[in-house]
């Protein structure tokens, strides 16, 4: 007689958001799953970033299609699942000239349908905490979203099983993965399919495989600001150090320019991987960020002077009378110079899977979908 309790149509590793959008993602086709993951809650990469959907400068081609993709899966899931949108929106600040350039090619590329390219006057007007004496310009998107990652993960996760039926193991590592095999340090599973989404851990399941692509994990330096009482932004806000980051304009000609002139006068905070994220939660707090910096095994100790560099950004994008630092964490994501995402096939019935851009928030639904389509 089959086991019912350890008998699943899909086994998935690892409840970040990678893995549960591929448990969605199987639910929804009616499949029966199970996650198992090895810490008692998601404490990873997941909880830790900005709860940023961001769709408006992700990779030309299926970067920015599954962060399309993805925002309207959100769109459709949050509600259901009681995760309130904080708030919409992008702002993208140029100051440089060259900048405003690089935005100016990029509304000329199909994926800035739906954006807007606001002269400095119109800009203040419908957004006036930004500090805009020296800008040239503002890109606003309107297909961003804001969630509270470190709620919204357990959420989802919650209405998953309530409302869907998948079955999560918590506190339970993977040891072995052959498929239909999935030994546990609890139990042995039967899985007909297994999604491998374990993140930063390049070192247990299918190591030698991820070795062969060359893998480094990339940590972050985040911060909770509180700002004055009543201070509201209209969107999440980006400035001049995100076009030389985000494929969607770095990868356009006049990004080259824009870059050397920020290696000429930026050269200590492109150094540490620093551009400009700001959002905002519920509670009117913001989180700020973000730093880069990689290796294969990044010290767990966060500088004091990669954090005043990204508040000297904070202070010259926002007009912020008051900005005190209330919380402060590392995130921490594999990378990959080649791609966004890895999608690999250890044999017909299991994938692994891992986003190694920091930006599984913005595209994991699509990427599970994807997957399924060619599974």
């Amino acid at each position: 007689m089959t086991d019912t309790s350890t008998h699943f149509d899909l086994v998935v590793v690892g409840a970040g958001i990678v893995g549960l959008a591929h448990a969605y993602t199987a639910a929804r086709r009616g499949l029966k799953v199970c996650v198992v993951e090895r810490d008692a809650a998601c404490v990873g990469a997941s909880i830790r970033n900005f709860g940023f959907i961001t769709v408006t400068g992700q990779g030309a081609g299926d970067t920015w299609r599954r962060a399309r993709r993805s925002r309207e899966i959100w769109g459709e899931i949050a509600p259901a699942a009681g995760i309130e949108a904080l708030h919409h929106g992008l702002w993208l600040t140029a100051f440089r000239p060259q900048a405003l350039v690089v935005l100016q090619e990029f509304m000329a590329t199909p994926m800035a349908e739906g954006c807007e390219l606001l002269e400095v006057a119109e800009a203040a007007s419908r957004a006036p905490v930004l500090r805009l004496d020296d800008a040239q310009g503002v890109l606003y998107s309107p297909h961003e979203m804001r969630v509270e990652s470190r709620t919204a993960i357990g959420l989802l996760a919650r209405w998953l099983a309530e409302a869907m039926g998948v079955v999560f193991r918590f506190g339970e590592a993977v040891l072995e993965v052959a498929a239909p095999r999935v030994r546990t340090s609890r139990a042995v599973l039967h899985g007909e399919r297994v999604a491998v989404c374990t993140n930063t851990d390049l070192h247990g399941l299918f190591a030698g495989r991820l070795a062969s692509h060359g893998l480094q994990l990339c940590q972050l330096h985040m911060l909770r600001v509180q700002p004055e009482p009543g201070f509201k932004l209209p969107g999440s806000v980006m400035a001049d150090l995100s076009l030389v980051r985000y494929h969607g304009y770095s990868k356009l000609p006049a990004a080259a320019a824009l870059l050397e002139q920020i290696r000429r006068e930026e050269a200590e905070s492109l150094a540490n991987g620093i551009h400009l994220i700001v959002v905002q939660s519920a509670d009117g707090s913001l989180v700020v960020g973000d730093s880069h910096h990689y290796g294969a095994a990044p010290e767990p100790f966060a500088d004091q002077r990669v954090d005043d560099l990204i508040f000297e950004h904070l202070h010259r994008t926002l007009q912020l009378r008051q900005a005190r630092v209330s919380e402060r964490w590392v995130g921490l994501y594999p990378s990959s110079a080649s791609t966004d995402c890895l999608i690999d096939t250890p044999d017909d019935a299991t994938r692994l899977v891992l986003v190694t851009s920091g930006t599984g928030a913005s595209t994991a639904f699509g990427i599970a979908e994807d997957v399924f389509a060619r599974w």
